[in-house]
This record gives C-alpha cells, structure tokens and sequence, in this order.
C-alpha cells in the first residue's frame, strides 16, 4: 500500500530533508487532502510537536475527520495519544516516548497498547548512520532498529521505519535495511525514507512492506494518478503488484 504524507510546521504543509532543512512549502492541508482523497490512508506528522516546539493540534483534528490518518510527532504520553484517537486518528505513532538511554520503555508501551489498543500503536524506527534517532531525529540513540524490533513488537501494532540518512534526498532508499527489518518480524512494516522510484515501491511491496511517500510526491517525480493506480491494483491483487 501506498501512503502519502503531509508534514506540518507552522500550520503548513511541508517536506524536509532529514528533518532538519525546509525544502518546500505545499498546498494548504484541505487541498493535499484532496489531492490524496484516492488513497485510503494518509500519514500525518506533527512536526512542531516532534521537535518540541509547539503543535498544530487544530489542523491535525481537522485532518483526521476527513480522512483515515496515522497520526504522529510529539506523543510523550498517554493523555496524548488517546487525544489523538478521540480526535479521529486510526492509528498514532510513538517514537522517542518508546525509548530510553536503557532501550525501550516496555512498561509505557504497556500502557498505551491499554490505553489505546495494541492494533492502533505503530512504533517509529528511526535510524540514522545506523542507529536509531529521537526528539524530531535531533539525538541519537545507542541502539539500532534491528536489534530492537523483536523486543517490542509484542506491544504494537506495526511500525514506521523511517531510513533518515537518505530522508527528503531523492536518492532512493536502503533496501537491504527493510529486508532484514522484515525478516526479523511478522507485524506490518511501513518504509520511508528517499523512496523515489517505482521499482522501490515493487521491490517493498514484494516483501510485504507499505510505502510511506512525501518529497517524491510532491515534487512530482512519482505521478500521483499512476500511484493511485497502482495502488488500487495492488490492493486487489492485479498485476500491478508484481
């Protein structure tokens, strides 16, 4: 499946490149919604929210009742994420919340999977020069996403593993990487990352891995329409899969 996403900073849309430079401002949010209206999922981040710097929490409800949305970016808590799902989100993403200088923080995963339901949580891996990064991919961590995805899968849903080192660049992605991620889990993978090409996505869609798109998107070197294409083949099984 493929996912599109809409970033927000400031109460815009926006695409980053490795969460750090501004590359491009888009369309408000109604229109991007719009323009995805073909998919039946869309991923919508909270930039602000991720990097601690405020949120954009009304654009984030406003989104949610109009579309099936993975919500993430600033869920440090419990109150949070169940705001999110009473606001509309079909499932919340938790990132630097699930980790700790010791590894993951079993006990909170715990208590959001009871909170919220194990199904809804995704965990977002994310990893730069190999090792898994927080905090809107400011700070490293000591761990690396392989290492630590048989540990908590028993307390999600699925995950968002992001490839940051090639994040907004155009330059593809790490295929080897989300091959030995599906390799060490049976729970759904979505893959982002620099996912430019087509055969990326065939080569993803192949192994069982969802593909979460942004900058190939909206700078027009993915077609939307034949995305959209594609994507209902895929979901029903037609040859565009293959």
């Amino acid at each position: 499946m493929i996912i599109p996403c809409i970033d927000l900073m400031g109460g815009k849309v926006v695409q980053l490149v490795q969460g750090r430079r501004k590359a491009l401002e888009a369309d408000s949010p109604a229109a991007m919604i719009e323009k995805f209206a073909a998919f039946p999922e869309i991923q919508v981040i909270d930039l602000d929210a991720a990097m601690g710097r405020g949120s954009n929490d009304e654009l984030v409800e406003w989104l949610a009742a109009r579309a099936r949305c993975r919500i993430g970016g600033g869920v440090r808590d419990v109150e949070r994420a169940v705001k999110l799902v009473r606001q509309g989100a079909y499932r919340v993403m938790v990132g630097t919340a699930a980790f700790d200088s010791q590894g993951p923080r079993i006990g909170f995963l715990e208590e959001l999977g009871r909170a919220i339901g194990r199904e809804r949580l995704f965990l977002a891996l994310d990893s730069k020069e190999g090792r898994i990064v927080v905090k809107g991919w400011q700070e490293a961590t000591d761990l690396t996403a392989e290492e630590v995805i048989r540990m908590v899968e028993p307390y999600c849903g699925g995950f968002l593993c992001t490839y940051v080192d090639k994040e907004g660049m155009m330059q593809g992605t790490d295929l080897d990487w989300f091959r030995r991620l599906r390799a060490a889990t049976s729970l759904p993978i979505t893959a982002a990352g620099g996912i430019t090409t087509m055969d990326e996505i065939r080569a993803l869609t192949e192994i069982r891995i969802d593909c979460a798109i942004g900058m190939a998107i909206y700078t027009g070197r993915l077609d939307l329409e034949e995305l959209a294409r594609w994507n209902r083949s895929a979901l029903s099984g037609g040859s565009a899969a293959s």
